[in-house]
């Protein structure tokens, strides 16, 4: 299952292999001063499943999203399985993507574990 981690003034979205090949993508990394806001998601498989635009990846929907979708106002990588139906949303700044919908065992500690790390680096 994908994991946020923050290092060395990173958010990294390290992914497993399996999804990486799934997604057709690397880990993911960002500055903490991309990061623009985190939501906690009841069904991270509804925003992960944007229909409309180009998509590079896996997805059944409600079942697996992972991967880049890219719309004419919204970039976004996401990381869904259907044992991780909740997730975290993560907003940012200018970058290759504007949003990462991360699906999470828990949630709500993934969510306290970020503020804690980004701190003031949030608004």
């Amino acid at each position: 299952m994908a994991d946020l981690q923050v290092h060395d003034g990173e958010l990294v979205l390290a992914l497993t292999t399996a999804e990486k090949v799934e997604g057709v993508h690397g880990d993911l990394h960002v500055p903490l001063s991309a990061v623009s806001g985190l939501e906690l998601l009841d069904d991270a498989h509804g925003p992960a499943g944007i229909r409309a635009g180009v998509k590079l990846g896996t997805r059944i929907p409600g079942v697996i999203e992972v991967g880049s979708i890219k719309g004419r106002s919204k970039r976004l990588f996401a990381a869904v399985h259907h044992d991780t139906p909740r997730g975290i949303r993560v907003r940012l700044g200018d970058g290759p993507f504007n949003e990462w919908i991360v699906g999470c065992a828990d949630p709500e500690s993934v969510l306290s574990r970020l503020q804690a790390a980004l701190g003031a680096a949030l608004p």
